[in-house]
């Protein structure tokens, strides 16, 4: 039916995405509509995957078809209607950017500015060429530094791994890089044949001599004698080449086809600064420009305070004031004041979200989501859209109440500038400043999918069976629970990293310890880096894959650590995937999914077929389906459209073949298992205790609701995070742990919350040190010690405001915190 232009309302006919139930809802537009419900409810299936998805596929087919080859596209959603849908743009939360080249100034676009900035009104020396913008990005042939190709930094051997220990003489093999066998004994003839003392030790030799043997590029060739030698009978003299140790480890790098070899020459080589162009990334020519006496790698390297302060005395001149002509350089020209002017509008938007402690400069992979988001929401802000639908993904995650404030300021001001906001979101300070309510459950997964209620927020009140409604009008009750005392302490003195700067603080043990802070002020630091990687090292553990700032093994200043050797363990519970693929699932992370597959191989007519446990995975040949390789999904490639998965025709979509689908347990084969939720499987299970105690400890996390066989890549960061902590909970280990989480609780529902919660707190009953960085007021409220690090971001941050209990914390005066969480006491 057409739609009434006058009908200022988004109207939903049958929507059936996911787990939602065929349901209708109209929604306001030019409001705030808030989408709320537990986690797993359907409250993204609806604002992204119904609503943004439509608008997507609307907007697409008014493209051509070829060009929709280029467009990253979302599927068509199932719903039979909806009317009154304006264009939609979606802010998502996603951790970082795939590439270290993506940085704060290419994701906010600020960096084009910049560059246009010093290309057009830079000051030059003189007698040089006036450069292009793009000559001043690291990411492009003509800007890039040429020995580093625009990284900033090159992977290079270094002494100390070269030469680990350098009392050792070179005959007893101090240059530990050189290879062994014949070519090391030819080395070491051909050393001793220059002239150089191979019994010696390593740091006796001269400084020229140690630098020649490990960097230089000299290949001499060397007639060696072979006299004297213990084979000399059956030896005879030849021609040795010399390698340097430098020179090696490239080769081998460069050439060879072993892993294994290469896996032994990349311990020998350390990422360092690139000397030629000090980290900038750029070649010499663009660095010689400068803006009111700064280069522009120096600009990037500026908090957003500060760049202000120099941009705005520039962006301040009257046009009268300015020269009238921006063709010669110059920073008083019209071109000068016009880019500095922009810049300084679109820098203020991000100073209004908190995130003045931010550089231009800084990747982006090491940004946390809400950080990403506010950087996406100020670009959006300075994009002068109107009659849009923002559909933003939890807005509020990860941040410090503080914080959040200037965020609803800024949503406020998308929505007086004619457009509509659709929010996904959990923080109930967030809900209450909402227009319109849309409340899905009631439960999650198949016990979700219903609109519970849609209206204004004060009418969700009167809605029994809203679990949201219960935490919003104060219906749930805290729980008490004695507070409990340290046993002993993590004394760490002198730390320094990043912003943490010469910082002491002593950390409790046998206690929940909430780190608390505003975005940007060390929390994240001083957990999953500082405490991480002391411990680790104390245990004597392999670094992590890559840390959250894509290193894996951090350099880290502590003058003074003590009572690391209270642990025995260390646990990081964090948000990142559970597998990269889609054949990695909840059921194969946990590991019950290895007692699934025993109890089918124990079936009779397993047994007589001889079908081992293997037969049971859909990885392994024997048992999946040949056709899509147990994918359960075949691509279709469409010509001028992007291409598409479909259900395998052979298996539709089981991932086995016909003859290991034919073995049923109860009825099931293994392919039903795998699409049991974890409620249901529970069921089904409950006297497999191997599968047993998984399935119990996910529906005591809240995950009830997902299925065994979901693919990681479906699962969002929070549902990561507590399958981790699910898989750590099924394991009753003694001991003493020490469990580092950052966020636990971002994305959400309330009631999730204290369902995980009451599952950290198990950890400590068992004699655990469970700490925490956390914005969430009834965590830090309930936790029995808090570390309030601020007292603002960036610079500004990095130090111990406060720390207590949270009592006594909510007493402290300069903490950022102090306020919120003396008020979420009162209530409590």
């Amino acid at each position: 039916m057409p739609h009434d232009p006058s009908d200022h309302f988004v109207h939903v006919r049958g929507a059936s995405e996911h787990n939602l139930k065929n349901i209708d809802v109209d929604l306001p537009r030019d409001a705030m509509v808030v989408f709320t419900g537990v986690s797993g409810s359907g409250k993204s299936s609806l604002a992204f995957g119904t609503l943004y998805a439509e608008a997507q596929r609307r907007y697409f087919e008014s493209v051509a078809p070829y060009a929709r080859r280029l467009l990253q596209q979302v599927g068509a959603p199932h719903v039979q209607e909806i009317t009154g849908l304006p264009p939609a743009v979606a802010l998502q939360q996603r951790r970082g950017a795939p590439s270290s080249r993506s940085s704060v100034g290419t994701l906010t676009t600020l960096s084009n500015l910049l560059r246009m900035l010093y290309s057009r009104a830079g000051t030059y020396p003189e007698g040089a060429s006036r450069l292009g913008a793009e000559a001043f990005s690291p990411n492009t042939a003509t800007g890039a530094c040429p020995v580093c190709h625009g990284l900033g930094e090159v992977h290079d051997v270094a002494e100390d791994l070269l030469v680990p220990d350098p009392s050792l003489s070179i005959r007893d093999g101090a240059i530990a890089a050189w290879p062994g066998a014949w070519q090391g004994k030819n080395l070491l003839r051909v050393v001793k044949a220059v002239g150089i003392d191979v019994d010696a030790p390593f740091d006796r030799l001269s400084r020229e001599d140690r630098d020649w043997l490990l960097y230089t590029d000299e290949q001499p060739r060397v007639l060696v004698d072979r006299r004297g030698e213990p084979d000399d009978s059956t030896g005879r003299d030849y021609h040795g080449t010399f390698w340097s140790a430098r020179k090696h480890v490239r080769h081998v790098l460069a050439d060879t086809k072993s892993q294994m070899m290469r896996d032994k020459a990349m311990r020998f080589v350390r990422t360092v600064v690139c000397s030629a162009c000090e980290g900038t990334g750029l070649q010499a020519d663009s660095l010689a420009v400068t803006f009111r006496g700064l280069s522009i790698a120096q600009v990037n390297a500026l908090s957003f305070h500060d760049l202000l302060a120099l941009l705005r005395p520039v962006a301040e001149l009257t046009e009268a004031g300015a020269a009238t002509s921006s063709a010669d350089s110059g920073e008083a020209t019209e071109v000068a004041v016009r880019l500095s002017a922009d810049l300084v509008a679109r820098v203020e938007v991000l100073l209004e979200l908190g995130l003045g402690y931010l550089s231009l400069g800084r990747t982006s992979t090491t940004l946390s989501p809400g950080e990403a988001q506010r950087l996406r929401i100020a670009t959006q802000l300075r994009s002068g859209l109107f009659g849009v639908v923002y559909v933003l993904d939890e807005p509020s995650a990860g941040l410090h109440p503080a914080d959040a404030e200037p965020l609803l300021d800024v949503l406020e001001q998308l929505l007086g500038s004619g457009n509509s906001l659709f929010v996904v979101e959990h923080d109930l300070d967030v809900v209450r400043r909402a227009d319109w309510i849309v409340d899905i459950g009631p439960g999650a997964g198949e016990g979700g999918g219903q609109v519970l209620y849609s209206g204004p927020v004060a009418g969700l009140e009167q809605v029994e069976g809203s679990i949201t409604g219960d935490h919003l009008f104060g219906r749930v009750e805290a729980v008490e629970r004695p507070q409990r005392t340290p046993q002993s302490w993590l004394h760490l003195r002198g730390v320094t990293r990043h912003n943490l700067v010469d910082l002491s603080v002593d950390v409790p043990l046998c206690v929940l310890t909430a780190v608390t802070g505003v975005s940007g002020s060390g929390k994240s630091t001083l957990v999953t880096q500082v405490l991480a990687e002391l411990v680790r090292r104390h245990l004597g553990q392999a670094p992590d894959d890559a840390g959250d700032d894509g290193t894996s093994d951090l350099e880290i200043d502590v003058d003074d650590a003590t009572g690391l050797e209270s642990f025995d363990r260390l646990v990081r519970v964090d948000q990142r995937p559970i597998g990269r693929t889609p054949r990695s699932n909840l059921a194969t992370y946990t590991g019950l999914f290895d007692a699934v597959r025993k109890l089918y191989a124990a079936t009779p007519e397993a047994r007589e077929r001889g079908y081992g446990a293997g037969r049971f995975s859909f990885n392994v040949a024997e048992g999946r389906c040949e056709t899509c390789q147990g994918e359960g999904s075949v691509s279709v490639e469409l010509l001028f459209l992007p291409g598409t998965y479909a259900p395998c025709p052979t298996c539709h979509g089981a991932r086995y073949n016909a003859e290991t689908l034919e073995i049923t347990y109860r009825g099931r084969s293994i392919a039903d298992v795998l699409a049991l939720s974890v409620d249901e499987a529970a069921d089904f299970l409950a006297d497999v205790p191997a599968a047993a105690r998984s399935l119990v400890t996910l529906r005591e996390v809240g995950l009830g609701y997902l299925r065994l066989g979901q693919p990681a890549t479906e699962l969002s960061g929070g549902e990561a995070q507590r399958i981790k902590l699910a898989t750590e909970l099924q394991r009753a280990r003694r001991g003493h742990a020490l469990y580092l989480l950052d966020e636990p609780t971002a994305g959400l529902h309330p009631a999730d919350i204290a369902l995980l919660v009451r599952q950290l707190h198990r950890l400590v009953d068992a004699g655990n040190t469970v700490v925490l960085v956390e914005h969430d007021l009834d965590t830090i409220a309930g936790a029995d010690w808090v570390i309030d690090l601020g007292p603002a971001g960036g610079d500004e941050g990095g130090r111990v405001v406060a720390t207590g209990t949270p009592q006594e914390v909510a007493r402290a005066e300069g903490s950022a915190t102090a306020p919120y969480l003396a008020r979420r006491l009162a209530e409590r």
